[in-house]
């Protein structure tokens, strides 16, 4: 079994994230990067496949800068086979990635293909299903559990409360929800092989921009808090507040 993983390297959650002087893009010289926390989750459930499986390769794709090389090795310390990165300095819109990993996979002839369900920073959900358009291959995001069997994957997803299952054919393209599985964590025998493995590295065929950046702001600050008083004297003015003010209640 082929099994392939599109991933993207995002700012940590826990970077406190500046812009730049022009106004139009992120300031990422102090910038933590990490995989894209659902994008780790459709790397575990690509080693569970290939595992249940009994013989099979898992391949990561990013498309990004030269030091995006750093979480492919992260990747593959978690027992991922080898990687691809398609090396680009520039941002790229989500129609550019999408042609550039289309580019990549279309050379290749893997029966399935993960994404995370949407990348933290932008959280557009589009890459996945763009790319399998460009494909004309199946789409499914938001998965909560998938089995391989006969040529064909048997894919739940919850909805409204329930579940949703859903069979197609091979090949296929998912996208990882949280409820798929817990990633697991690199042991240091693996993170040590992982230095070993071979990264491809090929220029992205990403085409012009479709969309452009016109600025990039940060939200309003919140108001300050107010203490209204201590006790049940304070709940009727309380309730006042919320009705008059905050107009909540």
């Amino acid at each position: 079994m082929k099994i392939a993983v599109c991933m993207k390297r995002v700012p940590d959650t826990a970077t406190r994230l500046t812009f730049s002087a022009e106004g139009k893009s992120l300031d990422t010289s102090e910038v933590q990067w990490v995989i894209s926390p659902y994008d780790e989750y459709a790397i575990e459930e690509g080693l569970r496949l290939r595992e249940r499986a009994g013989e099979g390769t898992v391949t990561v794709i990013t498309v990004g800068p030269e030091a995006a090389s750093k979480e492919i090795r992260q990747a593959l310390g978690m027992g991922v086979d080898d990687g691809i990165q398609a090396t680009c300095d520039e941002p790229l819109d989500p129609i550019q990635t999408a042609r550039a990993l289309a580019a990549i996979l279309s050379q290749r002839s893997d029966d399935i293909v993960l994404f995370g369900k949407q990348s933290t920073d932008s959280q557009g959900a589009q890459v996945g299903a763009l790319v399998a358009r460009l494909l004309e291959r199946p789409f499914v995001n938001d998965i909560a559990a998938i089995e391989i069997d006969q040529g064909k994957a048997r894919i739940e997803r919850d909805v409204d409360g329930g579940r949703e299952t859903i069979e197609g054919p091979l090949p296929i393209i998912v996208g990882a929800d949280k409820s798929l599985n817990e990633p697991r964590y690199p042991k240091l025998k693996d993170i040590m092989q992982a230095k070993k493995k071979p990264i491809e590295k090929v220029v992205a065929a990403a085409g012009e921009a479709s969309l452009q950046t016109i600025a990039v702001t940060a939200p309003p600050p919140r108001p300050e808090g107010r203490i209204v008083g201590e006790g049940p004297e304070a709940v009727e003015e309380l309730i006042r507040l919320l009705r008059e003010e905050a107009k909540a209640i």
